[in-house]
């Protein structure tokens, strides 16, 4: 068994109404346990939780041992972004939709956490994407991605045009609505829509997907997760470049989206039991079976 935790901070949704409860639950179960909670200064201002004290992020980032995050999947991504410098793992509890690392039900916390706080808790590690843009061969803009970095056009609606390089070497020319650069975590998002193949978050790996390629031949591709990958924009036409699609820079023709793993990885911790295909199954409706008569013989 892992060892208990101390020091919890706790993070919940901006602007999400109904979470006040939960997470005046989480402290409860926090405190009850004799451990300190940290409540982010945003989240508990937010709320009106004035009987905790509210901590900056930076405090945070020195003293917590564990985050628990209270929202949806985009909520996790920003902040394990910006946590994932000081390796503190994260624990995510859903109040939000799909819900594909924030796997805990807001009606199982009470249980589920108290086991986790004790020790109880399985590992799962997630690599990022260190990004940055350059122009003229400076860097303009750098962000982190948990999920993926996009290529994508901008408001006029016109297709961009790009070269894509793997460690130097071209790839391909294409025009498409967009290029998408995701880690494991991110395939089962935007990449997925796009018809890109889901990678087990074990897996060493990226995949390159592009949305709607001109050159129809122009298929999604998994990458070793050791390399750099560069998008040069090739045409006037607008474009942008989405880390996590939460932050975003406007991108001009010669700006190049330079993309590689960052040193830094996440810890997400789940309950005991945890399996990713158990996951995929309730998220995907993978349990559902076609209805008859469109059964297939």
């Amino acid at each position: 068994m892992a060892q208990p935790f101390k020091h919890v901070a706790i993070f919940g949704k901006p602007r999400e109404g109904g979470i006040r409860g939960p997470l005046a639950e989480i402290a409860r179960i926090v405190s009850d346990k004799g451990m300190q909670p940290m409540f982010e200064a945003a989240t508990r201002d937010l709320v009106g939780l004035r009987e905790y004290v509210g901590y900056t992020t930076d405090v945070i980032a020195r003293q917590a041992d564990v985050a628990v995050v209270l929202g949806g999947d985009g909520t996790l991504l920003g902040i394990a972004r910006e946590l994932s410098p000081h390796r503190i793992p994260l624990i995510g509890i859903n109040h939000g939709r799909l819900g594909f690392m924030t796997d805990i039900a807001v009606d199982q916390m009470p249980e589920v956490l108290s086991a986790m706080l004790d020790g109880r808790y399985e590992t799962d590690r997630r690599g990022l994407l260190e990004g940055q843009i350059l122009r003229g061969g400076s860097p303009i803009f750098q962000a982190r991605a948990f999920n993926d970095v996009v290529v994508s056009r901008g408001v006029s609606g016109g297709m961009v045009e790009f070269t894509v390089r793997v460690d130097g070497v071209t790839i391909y020319n294409q025009r498409a609505d967009g290029l998408i650069l995701a880690t494991p975590t991110g395939s089962t998002a935007y990449a997925l829509s796009a018809n890109g193949p889901i990678l087990h978050p074990s897996l060493a790996g990226l995949v390159l997907v592009p949305v709607a390629p001109q050159t129809l031949s122009n298929r999604p591709i998994a990458l070793p997760d050791d390399v750099v990958v560069e998008i040069e924009i090739t045409d006037v036409r607008e474009a942008a470049a989405h880390f996590d699609m939460q932050t975003f820079s406007l991108l001009a023709p010669g700006d190049v989206v330079r993309s590689l793993r960052s040193s830094d990885d996440i810890a997400l911790l789940h309950p005991i039991g945890y399996n990713y295909f158990e996951t995929l199954r309730r998220k995907l409706h993978w349990n559902v079976m076609p209805s008859e008569p469109h059964v297939r013989g």
